[in-house]
């Protein structure tokens, strides 16, 4: 018997010391009979924990389970009709947008050809500088 518990204290120091880490009272541990109960405090999740072959294995309750797929289902939805979204978004543009770009670039071209005649004209009348 008080090798197990020395065991179990040997798997959970590291627990504890990780837990420490992210944040000290986040996770609290509780015997069950055989087993372990954790609760972590910041999402109200629990897990049934054993140990096993000197490790310390948690698996998450079954209503807990069913959330956590239920809200991965979810985000899976979430994410296809994202993907689908984005793929509609990167269609071709219509010849109707295709025609109203190119008459942008055309008035574009044809106002700086303007800007560019008016400015070669304006060079021809100015006198030229003198050399000397």
């Amino acid at each position: 018997m008080k090798t197990i518990a020395i065991g179990i204290t040997a798997i959970l120091l590291p627990l504890t010391a990780l837990a420490a880490e992210q944040d000290p009272a986040r996770f609290q541990l509780e015997r069950s009979g055989d087993h372990f109960v954790r609760l972590d405090k910041h999402t109200g999740a629990m897990a049934l924990c054993e140990e096993k072959d000197g490790s310390l294995v948690c698996r998450m309750a079954a209503d807990e389970r069913a959330a956590y797929d239920d809200e991965l289902d979810r985000l899976s939805d979430r994410v296809t009709a994202l993907e689908n979204k984005s793929i509609v978004n990167k269609a071709l543009p219509t010849d109707a947008e295709i025609d109203r770009s190119i008459s942008i670039m055309e008035r574009m071209m044809k106002s700086f050809m303007g800007m560019v005649k008016q400015f070669q004209e304006e060079e021809k009348s100015a006198p030229l500088p003198q050399k000397t």
